[in-house]
């Protein structure tokens, strides 16, 4: 894991002060060395956090000559392998790192090697001989990866604190990246919260030239025809298991530094930490987290699972105080504003995780979406056998047999349970799987100012525009298909992988692995007919049935609890956070120029009188989403651009600057400066 950003231009040399500086806002995601390389076009930066060959891994790392270098962030699991068949091939290696394989890939495939590579990875490469800069990040996002045009050129960056260093690059934020952002939860890419930078979609590669910029995808979510046949179904549960415990087993033993596991107390890290357990022979440390609310708190099915493991458990308890006090740098380093508090717990352990002399965890994040684990799924299929009849009293029942775990669940409110869930109900409708997230969020954007409303205007978020991207052929798939297309599209890659993933491990500089999203399982999955996924109302049907010798049944069987963290309470149950009055007063409201400063006040008067307890859901959003917009804009548009206070470059290992008569380059370019 490391942090990368770059620069480059067909007109003017890049600046090796503004890509120092760049580096410098990276820092926190590659503390064990640094390096850059620049020439007259192109100059790429390199944080490190090393984890693979430690001795010769260093970057930016070329190929034999000096024409092709790479700056990469991320790790390509199947390293082992493609390098074997690359020295098959006549390619020379002096490293025995991940990242050495890009570059010889690169010579061999050239855009094909991305479908090849089985990882999580956010890369730029520069082809000197072709004079053409590439980037590309995986199939599912699991890397950002920014970029922006400015006066100095094309830059890019891991963060957009980075792409902030560049003074020629305007800061505002972009009145459709927040209308995308209260409507989906996040935006989709390429969109982003700031006018100006866009990411990378996941999935995809980009060639900047003197034709100019393009990017174009390597690989496609897709799922099969729904009359496909059945396959046998003990076949299939053995198959699913061999590929998981291979991708959790290469997830641990590659690496040269010690690997822990995350335990939430749920199936899916139940899994990933009972493989490793199983299927390797290092001693395994669990990090949960827990909470001081009953309502929040997984504790005892954690100890269940870390006792029949026999792990080193380590734990940290969260209130709702340290949720509060946290939360500003939570959102410097989601670099979004959020509408959940859910990140700020995830950064707090993985700063435990760091604390305890770890910096790689596995995790079992994206089996939801992989598996139709989400209550969104089991909604979907309650609203679609509803939408056959809606006039049916059986029908509209089924309502009540959603999101049990919830203290004000459908079943404690039948009356509102129909009228929410009963809107929208045509069964045509490619999105119906998704309508009432979105009809909820929506409602966040009547706060929103006059001024901000006129500037979005046409540019509103638009569903039916979203479903409609849906790749070709997806009218034949399953409906639950179609479902965890959007999922993944939408909150998985913008929110799931990034503000509670990427940016809260990297935080604290631990890397997050996520066997579930494997690209053997993702495809495999994918492939599954629906019913093996979600069988019924049962979720996860095929996962639980190859894995229940691993998994003690109190875990397996236990009613779905997806992972929460207290909202509206964090911020007004122990009194307000010092920070609090400063960004949420109505002068800084008014200044941000993006929420309505009356209904502002109004709603924090609201969650003062109740302490934030017992608010409603929209109630609870609308506060996250104001608090954290406010936060935003405070740090990324009136502030600093998210930097820290002149952070110092760790050891500089590379050091390749051809405009500076670098007389020492065969020294440099194998990577040990």
């Amino acid at each position: 894991m490391c942090g990368i950003c770059g620069v480059a231009s067909f007109d003017q040399t890049p600046d090796r002060e503004l890509l120092l500086d760049m580096m410098r806002q990276l820092v926190h995601r590659g503390p064990d060395g640094c390096g850059y390389y620049r020439d007259e076009r192109v100059a790429l930066g390199h944080t490190r956090l090393a984890i693979v060959d430690a001795a010769g891994g260093a970057q930016p790392m070329c190929n034999e000559d000096g024409t092709r270098w790479v700056s990469f962030n991320g790790e390509i699991f199947n390293y082992v392998e493609l390098a074997e068949e690359l020295r098959g091939r006549g390619h020379t290696f002096r490293t025995v790192s991940d990242t050495e394989v890009i570059v010889h890939a690169w010579e061999e495939w050239g855009e094909d090697c991305f479908r090849r590579f089985n990882g999580q990875w956010a890369l730029a490469l520069w082809d000197r001989r072709a004079r053409r800069l590439v980037l590309s990040r995986d199939r599912v996002g699991v890397r950002p990866l920014f970029y922006a045009h400015s006066a100095a050129g094309l830059v890019f960056a891991s963060e957009v604190k980075s792409l902030f260093a560049d003074p020629s690059l305007p800061r505002a934020l972009d009145p459709a990246g927040l209308d995308e952002t209260l409507t989906y939860w996040s935006t989709v890419a390429p969109r982003t919260v700031f006018a100006g930078v866009e990411q990378l979609p996941p999935g995809h590669y980009a060639v900047y030239d003197e034709s100019g910029f393009r990017t174009a995808p390597y690989w496609t979510l897709t799922f099969p025809d729904r009359a496909q046949p059945v396959p046998d179904l003990r076949e299939t549960t053995q198959e699913l298991r061999e590929k998981l415990v291979e991708a959790a087993r290469l997830r641990f033993v590659r690496s040269d530094v010690p690997v822990g596991a995350y335990l939430s107390g749920g199936l899916d890290s139940s899994i990933t930490t009972a493989v490793v357990a199983r299927y390797t022979e290092a001693p395994l440390h669990t990090f949960s987290l827990r909470f001081s609310s009953d309502e929040f708190d997984e504790g005892g099915y954690q100890k269940v699972m870390a006792s029949a493991l026999g792990t080193q458990h380590h734990d940290i308890v969260v209130s709702p105080s340290d949720i509060a006090e946290v939360f500003p740098e939570v959102v410097r380093h989601a670099e979004a504003p959020l509408l959940r508090t859910a990140p700020a717990p995830l950064y707090l352990l993985s700063k435990l995780v760091r604390e305890s002399g770890y910096k790689v965890v596995v995790t079992g994040e994206g089996a939801d979406e992989v598996f139709a684990g989400y209550d969104i799924f089991r909604e979907a299929r309650v609203r679609r056998f509803w939408a056959a009849d809606p006039g049916s009293p059986k029908r509209q029942r089924a309502a009540e047999l959603l999101y049990p775990w919830m203290v004000r669940s459908p079943g404690q409110a039948p009356a509102f349970a129909r009228s929410f869930f009963g809107r929208n109900l045509d069964a045509a409708d490619p999105a119906l799987s998704h309508r009432p997230r979105w009809d909820a969020t929506t409602v966040l954007k009547r706060m929103l100012s006059p001024d901000l409303q006129a500037a979005i205007g046409e540019d509103s978020a638009d569903p039916a525009g979203l479903a409609a991207a849906l790749p070709a052929g997806s009218e034949h798939w399953d409906p639950l298909g179609r479902a965890q297309w959007l999922e993944t599209t939408t909150l998985l890659s913008g929110y799931i992988l990034a503000a509670q993933g990427d940016r809260m491990l990297m935080a604290n500089s631990v890397e997050g692995r996520f066997p579930f999203l494997d690209a053997n399982v993702l495809e495999f999955a994918a492939n599954l007919p629906a019913r093996y996924k979600l069988f019924g109302l049962d979720e996860k049907y095929l996962l639980k049935r190859a894995f229940a010798d691993l998994v003690p049944e109190e875990i397996r069987r236990r009613p779905k609890q997806p992972y929460r963290a207290p909202d509206a309470a964090s911020f007004f149950v122990d009194g307000t956070p010092d920070w609090f009055d400063d960004v949420m007063s109505a002068q800084a409201v008014q200044d941000a120029g993006v929420f309505r400063p009356e209904q502002v006040a109004g709603l924090v008067a609201k969650c003062r009188r109740t302490g934030g307890e017992q608010m409603s859901n929209t109630d609870s959003m609308r506060l996250m989403a104001v608090i954290s917009t406010q936060l935003t804009h405070r740090t990324f548009i009136a502030g600093n651009g998210g930097a820290t206070a002149a952070p110092a470059l760790p050891a500089l290992q590379v050091a390749v600057d051809l405009c500076q008569g670098d007389s020492a380059f065969d020294t440099h370019h194998g990577g040990n400066a």
